[in-house]
Order: structure tokens, then sequence, then C-alpha cells
């Protein structure tokens, strides 16, 4: 409930506060006294664009604050705590306009941002201007419009959940398909490749190894003659190497006592001994193991050209690097194998969350079916009160594909003279028409769900007489369980208010500036009076106005 609006510095008004009541308030004034100037300045803390050139004086800030009681509804406490705001159920929304037109926005002295400004302000307000009524032509109002009476609040939030869940597995599920369409037209020129290279066999540095051994091979005579040479005149000579320094380090050890340099130099000649007989038998190993065979030959330059063209057709210069590129294509190989179970659990998962999403959508629209009968039986009965008895409203409900709202496709036809001729009520109904059918469905939709203070400015353009009267009545109705603030032309409707306010212009230093006051019992007589009849109200005008203002 909005308690108290303070203004300064905006358009022509210097500076007021204004009061409300939490029933109805309404607010009149002559045209061009600055009534709408007031929801101007309103809308500003609503979170609507500021330009400098709505301040009054250019060398003053603009200032436009707003005092909330939230009775600790839940929506706001969770919107305070999200955004780190302090909890207090009583809530002051201020919006500051600079000379240069740059604005900051508060909630509670915290400033906040416009986005948060705005999300705020549509838990407090709901803001009705008369260009609004186009919004009753839009299918989506039409359709929160119909949730709203069928009670779809939480399924529909239960639905969006599943149905974001659902079309995200969808999307992967056809990035998942699109990855393995393009895997699988490389599936059989990858799978060649590792079959090519498994089929070598090759070995960790399996190659270069080949390519030392093949040296061998090809220079074996010469290796064979020359390992012998060493081996004979280390071992088997006449005067082998190995037997000259045995004798050598025998007669050295006789000389041990002599010298104390003698016993070290025998222990060395004895270790090159014992080194040079370990050469000589490996050398004599290395000779027998290695064999002239032109069969090994063939075998192993054979191996080394398949590796070789493996390695210019993979353009890599070592065996390792071939082995990488196969254990590469093993991975790929794998992937589009697994990309398959992935899809297969991807699909099942995806069919699972469209059967959770179809189920809560037939519910919706169940519901949705229920509701619009005893919705359009309400509206004709509000539309005959307030002066429309040969209109009608009905609502068509088309099924459609699976989306973010159902599956139901929303549209409210309207027939203003009985003729049985519905059609899409944003084609059809007038101005006057629309305004009146605005009151009677949020007056429907304000009593099933807690909306926030309701602002109506002019909505009662085109209408007068009983008419204005009953669209009193139903505002009248309505202020019992809602707050209600209404501009308004209509003697009938300002009759009807629990405060009632009056804008005037009024010169102060010289200048025009517009003013508010709340009005006591006698000034509304007088007020509603100059409504009926002019400025200077007749006594029948006067009385009538007593009894607009008893009843």
């Amino acid at each position: 409930m909005l308690t108290k609006l303070h203004i300064q510095n905006y358009a022509i008004i210097d500076e007021i506060d204004i009061d409300f009541s939490s029933g109805l308030n309404i607010i009149t004034g002559e045209t061009g006294a600055g009534k709408s100037i007031l929801i101007g300045a309103l809308s500003l803390i609503l979170g609507d664009r500021a330009e400098s050139s709505t301040l009054m004086n250019k060398e003053k800030k603009c200032v436009v604050e707003g005092s909330f009681k939230t009775k600790a509804r839940k929506e706001i406490r969770s919107f305070l705590k999200e955004n780190e705001l302090d909890l207090e159920d009583d809530l002051v929304v201020r919006r500051e306009i600079a000379s240069n037109g740059k604005s900051r926005a508060f909630i509670n002295d915290t400033p906040v941002n416009l986005t948060q400004l705005k999300a705020l302000s549509s838990l407090l307000v709901d803001l009705h201007q008369q260009f609004d009524t186009l919004e009753l032509g839009d299918n989506d109002f039409q359709r929160e419009v119909l949730d709203a009476l069928a009670g779809n609040g939480e399924l529909l939030q239960q639905y969006a959940t599943f149905f974001h869940q659902y079309t995200a597995a969808k999307k992967e599920l056809q990035e998942l398909q699109q990855q393995q369409l393009t895997a699988n037209a490389a599936l059989d020129y990858n799978q060649f490749l590792f079959d090519e290279l498994d089929e070598a066999g090759l070995k960790e540095n399996e190659l270069e190894e080949l390519d030392a051994e093949l040296k061998l091979l090809s220079n074996a005579e010469n290796v064979k003659q020359q390992l012998s040479a060493v081996y004979f005149e280390l071992k088997e000579s006449d005067q082998p190497i190995v037997q000259q320094l045995k004798s050598l380090s025998n007669k050295l050890h006789s000389l041990e006592e002599y010298h104390t340099m003698i016993p070290d130099l025998t222990k060395r000649i004895q270790s090159a001994q014992l080194e040079l007989q370990d050469v000589a038998d490996e050398l004599e190993s290395i000779d027998n193991a290695v064999q002239y065979s032109p069969e090994r030959i063939q075998i192993v330059n054979d191996k080394i050209s398949v590796g070789y063209k493996l390695l210019k057709k993979h353009g890599v210069n070592t065996t390792n690097e071939l082995l990488a590129i196969k254990d590469s294509l093993q991975e790929k190989l794998n992937d589009i194998l697994n990309l398959g179970d992935v899809i297969i659990k991807k699909e099942k998962e995806t069919k699972e969350l469209s059967h959770q999403c179809e189920t809560l959508a037939a519910s919706i629209s169940s519901n949705r079916s229920k509701a619009t009968k005893p919705f359009a039986e309400k509206v004709n009965n509000l539309l005959v009160q307030v002066g429309m008895p040969n209109a009608q409203i009905k609502v068509h409900i088309e099924k459609v594909s699976l989306n973010i709202y159902g599956i139901d496709a929303i549209e409210f036809l309207f027939d203003a003279n009985k003729s049985n001729r519905f059609e899409p009520l944003r084609k059809v109904a007038s101005g006057g028409e629309l305004s009146r059918l605005m009151l009677c469905i949020k007056s429907l939709v304000a009593k099933k769900l807690q909306l926030p203070t309701l602002i109506f400015d002019e909505i009662d353009t085109g209408i007068s007489g009983e008419a204005a009267k009953q669209v009193g009545l139903i505002m009248k109705d309505l202020s019992s369980s809602h707050q209600l603030i209404s501009i308004t032309h209509q003697p009938q409707i300002a009759a009807k208010a629990t405060a009632h306010y009056f804008v005037y212009k009024a010169i102060k230093e010289d200048r025009i500036t517009t003013s508010i006051r709340l009005l006591n019992n006698d000034e509304r007589i007088t007020t509603i009076a100059q409504m009926l009849s002019g400025e200077k109200p007749t006594a029948a005008a006067l009385q009538n106005a007593r009894e607009m203002v008893g009843n």
C-alpha cells in the first residue's frame, strides 16, 4: 500500500506531499491542473526513464519518494533477500534526477539500479493508464488473466522449470546428433587410418631400432672380421694381451715389499686384466650373435619401408609420433561409439522431460478450460453493470505445440451488439469499451490474486451517467480489499471515494505551480456539484452531490 508520496521540483510541481488512504483514493481537478503530472512523477519510482527537461528548477535536483507498507508479503521479502536489501515491512523508494539528467534510485536509502527498481515496483504498484487498454488485446495479457483466475500459478512455475530443462536437453540432443553426423562422415576414413597403423604392428622406437639392425646386418661380414681380430689379440694370439697383463701383475706382486706404491699399481694392472677379460668375452658373444641373414635383411627392409611410408603419410619423424596418432584415432573411434550411448541416454532424458511437460501442460490447459465459462459470465455481468448490456466476451482456446506457456493459444473474442459474431477483442472493441472491459477484468483478477496498489489514470474515459456510477461501485467494492488510486472526471466515481484529493494550480513567486489538497466532506460536495453543473453549482447540483456522497 502506498501510504505517502513526496514530489519535489518535477514539471510544474514545486513540492507536495500526499498521504493516501488504504481504500479508494480519488484525484480530481480541472483539465491541465496537473493530475497526470502526478502519475508521471509516480512513474519515476516505478522505473520509467528520467529526463532533465522535467525539472522545474534547473538548479535543483528532482526528488520523488514513495512510502509503502508491504504487510510482509512473501514475494517482496524474497526480492529484498535476493538483492541483499534490508528486510523491512515499510519501504521507502526514492528517485533523484540531477540537473544534468543523471538519475539515481534508492530502496530504503540503499542505491539500486533501474532493473531492481522496476522489479520491486511491479510488486508494489499496478499502474493503468489510458493507453494501457491496448494491453487487453494482447494474447500474453489474456493468457495471464486466465491463468490467474484458473489458479495456475504454482503449476506454471513447475511447468516452466521442466520446460527449460526439456528445451536444454532437446538442444543438447540435437547438438549430439549433429556431432554424430559429422563423426560418421569421418568414421570410415579414421577407421582405415587406424587399421593401417594397427596392421603395421609398430612398437615403441621400433623403426629407429630396425634402422640400427639393418646397418649391422648389411655390414655383418666386416663387423665379424674386426671383432674376431680384436678378440684374437686379447685372448688367443701367441702372446694374448690378457695373459701378458696377468704375467706383469705377478712380477709386480713379487716386488710389493720393496715399495709402498707397488701394491696399488699391482691392483690396477689386475683390474685392467679383468676388464679386458670381460671385454673379450663380450666381443666373442657379439661375434657369435652377428650372423649375416638375407632373410632377416628382407624382413627388416620391408618393415622399415612400411614404417617410412606411414611417417611420410602422417607428416611425422618418429615411431612414437605414429603411435601417438594411432592412440588419437582410437580415442576418436571410441568417442563415436560412446556418442551413440550418450545419444540414447539423452533421448531417454528428453522423452521423459517432454512427458512431464505434456502432463503439466495438460493440467494447466484443463484449468484454463474450466475457468473460461465462469470468467466470461462474470465479465458479461459486469459489462451490463457498467452500461454495456449488449456486449459479450468469450474465450477461445486453441491447442498448439508445446511452448513456454503450455499447449494453448488464447484469444479473447468480443461482440459489442449481440450479433453473435465474435471477433478478436483487439480488432473490434472501441477505446471506451476497452476501458470498461479492463476495469471489469482487473476487478476479477484482483479478487483472485493479491495484486499491489491499483492506480487508474482516467480509466473512465468515454462513459458517464449510470455507467459511471456502476464503475464507481465496482471500484468501491474493489477498494475494500485493495488500495485504489484513480484520476477521474466523473462525479459518480468521485462520490465513492474514501479520500478525495483536488489538484489545482496556484501562483508561487510569480510561477504557476501544481498543488493538491485532501478535501473535507463539504469541499467534496462542492467539488462534485461543480463536476455536475459547472463552476457555480446550482442548489439542485449541490443536493444531488450530497445524495451521491451520502450513498
